[in-house]
């Protein structure tokens, strides 16, 4: 599946989410007074089907993650000498 159509998807879902959430926010005060209980369910839903719409959109293209096909071992620098210093007793 190519990008365009991947976000075409995702944009398609998420809008389908925010529409019947819109719809139970709508039911919830048609239905205060009438059945409490029952607004009560779509007061809910509406308000937990904004973070169901986003990771419901975001939900894709990610792929799980794989082990490396090949192993580079990191290169080994060689530890300095010890150079030319000289103690201060050899030098008189």
């Amino acid at each position: 599946m190519g990008l365009a159509e991947d976000v075409r998807g995702r944009q398609r879902r998420y809008v389908i989410s925010m529409v019947i959430r819109t719809l139970s926010v709508i039911a919830t005060v048609l239905l205060w007074n009438v059945e409490r209980h029952v607004a009560i369910v779509t007061l809910v839903a509406g308000a937990l089907l904004p973070y169901v719409a986003v990771v419901i959109a975001n939900a894709g293209r990610e792929s799980a993650p794989s082990l490396p096909s090949h192993f580079i071992p990191t290169p080994v620098r060689p530890a300095l000498g010890a150079g030319n210093l000289k103690k201060s007793s050899d030098q008189s």
